[in-house]
């Protein structure tokens, strides 16, 4: 397994799941640093390591009219102060090659969108940069079929990379997870997380945005984990019925801590079992 560290965080970790975490989008350096505290605070009791996450400006949106971003430098000003000031890594995602070179500048992992996972020349500019680069799986995308996506960024010379699950388009408006996939992406060699929020989307069914079964995280996040996943991907606000994206399937910033303690716990067992 391809190991390398972001900032101080070990990837993958030792005994451990590492935890990528935070806003769907930055909506706010208010909104931004209340949940990289809490992050903080879960970190230090779970003894856990996260990676902070927000969009700097969302790309993807069900309609034309949806909220994308408070402005591109604003935002990774809040990221880069997330950083200093909560002291963890912190993770954002591009669309085009060129907002590699402007949020290489401000981020530690580069994170390349489901739907752009096959985008050659995306690919390679991420690798470029130098950064960790976290590659969600397209929903159209066999698991297998991400080596060669890792191939793109790996090409470069780069080998920090991570490849994550979200879920296979059932039908329309639907994702499932065939969690074979978790088993069949690590055998690249590569770490492997699993987006507990992505994964309970319904992609553009909710009337213009996404909906969601928020109620299913747990079950799904444990089967991840019993299934040997290295990290976790959850995106969360301090009350997600406002959030200005993804307000389905975010999770409530204070049921967080109870989540990520049960999660650490079947993660404890699942090393333990292993281990003899």
């Amino acid at each position: 397994m391809q190991k390398f560290s972001v900032g101080s965080i070990a990837i993958p970790a030792d005994g451990s799941l590492f935890l990528i975490a935070g806003p769907c989008v930055i909506e706010s350096p208010e909104m931004a640093f209340a949940v990289a505290g809490e992050l903080r605070r879960i970190a230090e009791t779970e003894g856990v390591n996260f990676v902070f996450k927000g969009s700097y400006r969302k790309a993807n949106r069900s309609s034309g009219s949806s909220f994308t971003g408070i402005g591109d430098r604003e935002a990774l000003e809040v990221l880069a102060a997330v950083r200093e000031r909560f002291g963890m890594p912190v993770l954002t995602d591009v669309h085009e090659t060129r907002d590699v070179e402007l949020a290489a500048s401000y981020v530690d992992v580069l994170q390349i969108p489901a739907f752009l996972s096959r985008q050659t020349e995306l690919l390679v500019a991420a690798g470029r940069s130098g950064l960790a680069v976290n590659i969600k799986k397209g929903q159209f995308m066999a698991p297998d079929d991400m080596a060669f996506a890792a191939a793109k960024v790996a090409a470069t010379g780069n080998s920090r990379i991570m490849l994550t699950e979200r879920g296979t388009s059932f039908g329309y408006h639907n994702l499932v997870v065939d969690f074979r996939g978790i088993s069949q992406m690590a055998a690249t060699g590569y770490p492997v997380v699993y987006d507990a929020t992505h994964s309970l989307q319904l992609p553009g069914a909710g009337n213009g945005v996404s909906g969601g079964e928020r109620q299913y995280l747990l079950p799904l996040a444990r089967a991840a984990v019993a299934s040997g996943v290295h990290g976790l991907f959850f995106e969360v606000h301090p009350e997600p019925a406002l959030a200005l994206s993804d307000a389905a399937t975010q999770i409530p910033l204070s049921d967080f801590s109870g989540v990520v303690k049960e999660l650490q716990q079947l993660a404890r067992c699942m090393q333990s079992i292993h281990s003899h």
